[in-house]
């Protein structure tokens, strides 16, 4: 197989998580025999600094053309600390969101139980948990019309939603919880909010198409609170673009880290793959960053490209090497591994370049010793 892949790096830690991603899909492309064509894009302020925009027109151009996009992170505290800002990173991941028309985010919860002891649950209340969030991803208050007033003494965001908008995510996730277990969650607002009204509406609706899916519907404060008290009742959750943004961050330190948190988005044209974790900005150039969450959003796109056994492979890889401790600082402050040193390893074993058993001391000279 053949597949043309744009590669955009983004901001802070971007580059070395999604070089570790790129080792990984080249050992896929070895081993199975497919061909990997990367293209080089700029996005956020890394774009702002090289072009003055925070998505330029050949990014665009160029992932229109693409079978998927690859991305790294977004944003700078440069930006973050000026509100005045009219010219920020993130108008870049939200511009590339609406000209391809990514309008569902999709995010899956694995818990690892090698990490469960790093998770701010207890052990017990981890077992079972399994879920994945469909959120919509260009709707809503993100998009909405923005204003501030003249004296600056007040402002508002509009939150829209149309019919349409709505039933596109809610048929791709009632499809998805017909092949898990048959459950939907639908988390809204809907004792004040209009909107959270509408969705309510549509997801009824649609849910006599789907049968054989249970459906409830539960209000987000509620479902914030039930992700730590009972995160293993959810299966599939559906929801809109700014409840889900929350909870999805929320649900993604479940697994001890964010930074294993992968993401998919996908729309009608193409689909943009990467790590739910931001641009850690405090990391970068260090090799100390996670990069697993990007490995991740790779092997999700692999499943994109229906190539599924070379998915299942490297998320083999990914658990091998948490059981066996090869961890990053986010894991392990004191016996951790480097961002590189991880990519290699996930890498050559899905290569079939290293096997389940491990000499340690093979790897020992490529550890961080740093206290």
């Amino acid at each position: 197989m053949k597949k043309n892949i744009v590669v955009i790096p983004g901001d802070g830690i971007g580059s070395e998580v999604t070089g570790q991603a790129i080792k990984v899909l080249n050992a896929v492309a070895e081993h199975y025999d497919h061909e990997f064509i990367y293209k080089y894009c700029l996005i956020g302020a890394d774009a702002i600094e090289k072009t003055g925009s925070p998505l330029p027109k050949e990014t665009i151009e160029i992932s229109l053309e693409s079978d998927a996009i690859l991305l790294g992170t977004v944003g700078h505290p440069k930006y973050d600390n000026d509100p005045n800002a009219t010219i920020r990173p993130e108008q870049g991941l939200l511009g590339i969101r609406k000209v391809l028309q990514l309008y569902c985010n999709i995010r899956p919860l694995t818990i690892y139980p090698a990490l469960a002891h790093l998770s701010p649950l207890k052990e017990g209340q981890l077992a079972g948990v399994d879920l994945v969030i469909y959120r919509d991803l260009i709707g809503g208050i993100y998009f909405g019309k923005k204003e501030t007033s003249e004296d600056g003494l007040s402002a508002f965001d509009t939150c829209n939603y149309t019919v349409s908008e709505i039933e596109r995510v809610t048929h791709l996730a009632f499809k998805n919880a017909q092949i898990r277990r048959k459950k939907l969650t639908l988390i809204d607002k809907a004792s004040v909010l209009e909107t959270s009204r509408l969705w309510r509406k549509v997801v009824q609706k649609l849910a006599s198409e789907y049968a054989d899916v249970t459906v409830d519907y539960m209000f987000v404060d509620n479902a914030a609170a039930q992700m730590i008290l009972n995160p293993k009742q959810f299966d599939v959750i559906l929801t809109e673009n700014l409840f889900g943004d929350i909870i999805s961050d929320e649900a993604s330190v479940l697994s001890g880290s964010q930074g294993l948190a992968p993401s998919a988005s996908v729309g009608n044209i193409t689909a943009l793959f990467e790590p739910v974790h931001g641009p850690r900005h405090q990391e970068a150039g260090k090799d100390i960053s996670n990069p697993i969450g990007s490995i991740l959003s790779a092997a999700m796109m692999l499943d994109y490209f229906q190539l599924h056994k070379e998915a299942k492979r490297v998320r083999e890889a990914v658990s091998w090497t948490l059981n066996n401790k090869f961890v990053t600082k986010d894991i392990d402050p004191i016996n951790f591994y480097f961002t590189s040193t991880l990519g290699e390893l996930i890498a050559d074993y899905v290569g079939h370049r290293i096997t389940d058993e491990v000499n340690h001391e093979n790897i020992e000279l490529r550890k961080s010793t740093v206290i």
